[in-house]
């Protein structure tokens, strides 16, 4: 485990609400890019939710491209694509987080994204300009009021309109 590893995982309380935002940069060829996912935290309990290009044959019930904990909460992307769990990017960023007990905005973040795999309209597509990971990240962002955080300039998907939450 890395040392930012390790001091991302000293942030996780026992109890309670806490979403993390993270990024790094996304697969090559595309590197210029960012690729973001979240980290979840109920009770001591971690998981991490995410749009990948890569097809979801682990849990096939939340759609062909939103993921859950195909990678370690902490951990970037494979630099090379379709190198399952090696070279992965050690360059992450903690954009921001919420944390807060039982009806709490970071309660209410933590339910949304929860049922983003009955809800989020794109998490069968995958496209470099969008539907991709940064706008799953910002749609959750537009149903998370009190979490004050802009994906960066690079985040080439989080303009793509999502009509609606099923």
């Amino acid at each position: 485990m890395s040392q930012d590893d390790e001091r991302f995982r000293k942030l996780i309380k026992p109890s309670g609400y806490q979403v993390f935002l993270f990024a790094c940069p996304a697969s090559l060829p595309c590197s210029f890019a960012v690729h973001p996912w979240f980290v979840c935290v109920k009770n001591g309990e971690v998981s991490r939710w995410e749009v990948r290009f890569e097809l979801n044959h682990e849990h096939p019930e939340l759609g062909k491209h939103l993921h859950l904990n195909s990678l370690p909460p902490f951990s970037g992307i494979e630099i090379i694509p379709f190198v399952r769990g090696k070279f992965l990017w050690k360059v992450k960023k903690l954009l921001g987080y919420l944390e807060g007990g039982e009806g709490s905005a970071a309660g209410e973040t933590f339910n949304f994204i929860a049922r983003s795999k009955d809800r989020y309209p794109h998490r069968n597509a995958y496209a470099l300009w969008g539907p991709n990971s940064d706008t799953y990240v910002q749609w959750v962002l537009d149903h998370s009021p009190d979490f004050h955080v802009a994906l960066p300039w690079n985040g080439f998907g989080k303009k793509y309109k999502v009509d609606s939450v099923l």
